[in-house]
Order: C-alpha cells, then structure tokens, then sequence
C-alpha cells in the first residue's frame, strides 16, 4: 500500500449554558470576555474607535431578526431590545483592564530579530493578533521532558486550558443538522445537511458528500 487517507471524527464539546434570549445581559459578558489595554496612559474614545470590539446595535438587531426569521434554530429565539439598548457603541461591552507600560510588546511573545521599539499603526486601524499557543523549543524534547516542563509550569502557579468533550463521537447518520450545526457559513439557513429531507432535487449521501 502507498496511499493514505484519514477520517475526521468529531465530539460534542459541552455547553454551559443555551441562550433562547439574545442577546444576553450585558453584565453575563463580563463572565465570558476582557479586555486588556496596555500603553503609557488610559485608553480614550479615540482608541476605542479603532479596535473591532465595539457594538453596532443596529447591526446586530438586523442580523439577530434575519436569523429569527430565515435560520431553523433561531426560530423560537427571543430578541431582547432593552439588553441590546445596554450595550454601549462607544466602549468595549466588556470590562476593561488597563495596565501600565511604556511598550506595546510582550517579551515572551517578540522575536530576537524584532528591532522595533513598539507594535502597531499610528494611523488606520488597530492591527488584531492572536497567539498560538505552541512553540518550536517542544517539537525536539521527549515525552518525559515536556512532562517535566507541564510539572515545573503548574508548580510555578502557571495556568492551563482545558478543552473536553462528550464520551461518544457525534455520528451523520440520520443527523442532517449536524452540518448545519459545524459549518454555519456554509448553511446559512440551517438546512441542507446531510440527510435532509428536500421536495425538489433529492439527492444520495453520496453526492451530497
């Protein structure tokens, strides 16, 4: 044999809590986001105009209506106008730590070769990074050793994130919102998953696969 082929399994990751009323209180976001501003001095209107965290209220009601009216799971959805009041569209709706520094940059996070004094634009909008959580230093140690490092971390009083799942694997069969469900920029009305009964065009699981 000289061929490979692989299978995607896939597990439900559990649920804290379902939401039938959108959007939700705005001090339930706080539970959920932070925002942490780092610089020399406060953050000002003017910087909160230039992150992707602020609220446009008459974006999201059009989009939570359009989601009542044209998504299967959306239909027994309650839109609370007076939460959606509650958010300001000036600030982040979430809390807002700020921290002392005269740099932008974090150590552990900046290459060697990286000479500038600071990250970032003057002008335009605020460049949004997000961090991986590996590094390259792991992929040549041992199986005892990165133990040794999880052990040495959480002795240190480090933190760690912890993603479970359900027991059983989710199963296609008989499951037609399943993929509704995964992918929903590609069922933007919630139908059309595998398994789904259509009046018109009725295709096999295999070719809609």
């Amino acid at each position: 044999m000289h061929k490979m082929i692989a299978n995607a399994v896939m597990f439900e990751h559990p649920i804290q809590k379902i939401y039938t009323v959108l959007p939700p209180p705005i001090e339930e976001m706080d539970e959920l986001l932070a925002f942490i501003f780092t610089g020399p001095c406060q953050p000002t209107a003017d910087d909160f105009h230039r992150i992707p965290l602020l609220i446009r209220r008459n974006k999201v009601s059009k989009a939570l209506e359009w989601l009542k009216l044209n998504h299967t799971d959306y239909a027994d959805l309650e839109i609370s106008y007076n939460n959606l009041a509650s958010y300001p569209e000036d600030s982040p709706p979430v809390v807002i730590n700020y921290r002392q520094s005269m740099t932008n940059k974090i150590p552990e996070a900046t290459s060697v070769h990286d000479m500038e004094l600071e990250n970032g634009t003057i002008e335009g909008m605020c460049p949004f990074t997000v961090h991986t959580l590996t590094n390259d230093e792991y992929d040549t140690v041992t199986l005892d050793t990165l133990k040794a490092i999880a052990a040495k971390h959480l002795d240190a009083g480090g933190k760690v994130l912890a993603i479970g799942h359900s027991k059983e694997p989710q199963s296609i069969w008989k499951n037609p919102k399943l993929y509704p469900q995964m992918f929903p920029w590609l069922f933007p009305y919630g139908l059309g998953g595998i398994g789904h009964e259509r009046q018109k065009h009725r295709l096999s699981d295999a070719e809609h696969k």
